[in-house]
């Protein structure tokens, strides 16, 4: 029932659209001086090295190799070897795999799976923030952090619907949230979430300035004037109040804004919230809209735990992002075949067992419908030989 003439791996790559990576691939001429290892193949290793957990660019190459006979259901025709992939890693433009990445999220983007928690907003929903991923200083002596530390940041803005960035920037890890928030532009109409990183009143005239809708985080030492006190309707609603900053830093923000105070009750805590909405929303909503942004917490405690994130097979920042966008494929890969799956999947289970069998050649759909391990616990249990018997 499940046997295939591909692979899994080769399966899993027949989900990317050919078209779009060779149009791709023509924008960027990142074949011009291939040297006969093309964007196709270097994007294999790239999944390869994701989905199997390869830990260099020899476990990569490895890898590949022993699939020989199934080469050709991959497209590549040539083995890679260790030395040209680690030049196509250094010099093969990171863009090209940032644009493939684009162009299957902009395909796949309704086939993923929806809010958690629904929103009467027509509005795209996007939830920013910034993750810190630790690197040797003396290998990566370019992600400065602190004296003795390497780490690089990345600035992700993050789509609600299917959870999954539309935007990442790599800096180095002492690079200030507020300060790449200021050089970025949001599309006009949509919706922020943002955590007290992104709480500077310069930042938030500029999204009102650009249209955009914003919920952020303050802190508790805040100045304000209070203009009006609005009804409260829900439990856990304390305050809702509209207000003008004050202060030398609050009176740069010339409008009213929205003030509303959350209790926490998991935390035992308040959280104060800080909106440019001041009609439309109820105060719940505005409070959900804020418990929506775990989401972007969530994401990054998958591609930490569950992709090749943490370690890196090449050293300069061209390889960084190129594996960095290759597992924002990946990902997207894996989170189209859970939903399609009618089994409902863990994404570290669905993650193991593809990678346990990459290159076992099984049908990919019937699997995942129907994993073997449930036909094995549902088995007859009267056949179990008794170690005493009577």
């Amino acid at each position: 029932m499940y046997k295939s003439n591909l692979t899994v791996f080769t399966q899993i790559s027949q989900l990317i659209d050919k078209n779009l990576v060779n149009s791709t691939v023509r924008k960027h001429q990142s074949d011009k001086h291939s040297k006969g290892f093309p964007t196709w193949n270097h994007l294999m290793c790239m999944i390869f090295a994701q989905l199997s957990s390869a830990q260099s660019i020899r476990d990569i190459t490895y890898g590949i190799s022993s699939t020989s006979g199934n080469l050709h259901h991959l497209g590549i025709r040539r083995l890679p070897r260790r030395s040209t992939l680690s030049y196509a890693n250094k010099h093969r433009s990171w863009e090209v795999f940032r644009d493939i990445y684009l162009g299957m999220l902009h395909q796949m983007q309704h086939q993923l799976p929806g809010q958690r928690i629904k929103f009467r907003i027509k509005s795209k929903i996007y939830l920013f923030d910034s993750t810190i991923i630790p690197l040797s200083l003396e290998i990566f002596d370019w992600a400065k952090f602190r004296q003795r530390k390497g780490a690089l940041k990345l600035h992700t803005l993050l789509n609600y619907r299917g959870a999954m960035p539309e935007y990442i920037h790599m800096t180095e890890g002492k690079a200030s949230d507020v300060t790449f928030a200021r050089s970025f532009l949001l599309p006009p109409e949509s919706v922020v979430v943002a955590d007290r990183g992104y709480y500077d009143f310069d930042l938030l005239k500029q999204w009102d300035l650009q249209q955009v809708r914003f919920v952020v985080r303050v802190r508790s030492k805040m100045l304000f004037r209070v203009l009006k006190e609005n009804p409260i309707k829900e439990k856990n609603i304390l305050k809702d109040q509209i207000i003008l900053t004050t202060g030398l830093k609050g009176s740069k923000y010339k409008k009213r804004l929205r003030r509303v105070v959350v209790y926490d009750e998991a935390n035992d805590k308040e959280i104060i919230l800080l909106t440019n909405e001041r009609n439309y929303w109820t105060a719940k909503t505005i409070s959900q809209l804020y418990k929506a942004r775990w989401e972007i917490e969530f994401f990054f405690k998958d591609i930490k735990q569950h992709l090749k994130i943490n370690s890196f097979v090449g050293t300069t920042p061209n390889a960084v992002l190129i594996q960095i966008w290759t597992a924002m494929l990946t990902l997207l890969l894996l989170k189209y075949l859970k939903m399609k799956a009618r089994f409902n999947w863990h994404l570290s289970n669905l993650i193991s067992f593809i990678r346990f069998t990459l290159f076992a050649s099984i049908h990919l759909f019937h699997w995942l419908n129907q994993p073997i391990f449930v036909k094995i616990r549902e088995g007859p249990q009267d056949q179990q030989l008794s170690l005493f018997p009577e």
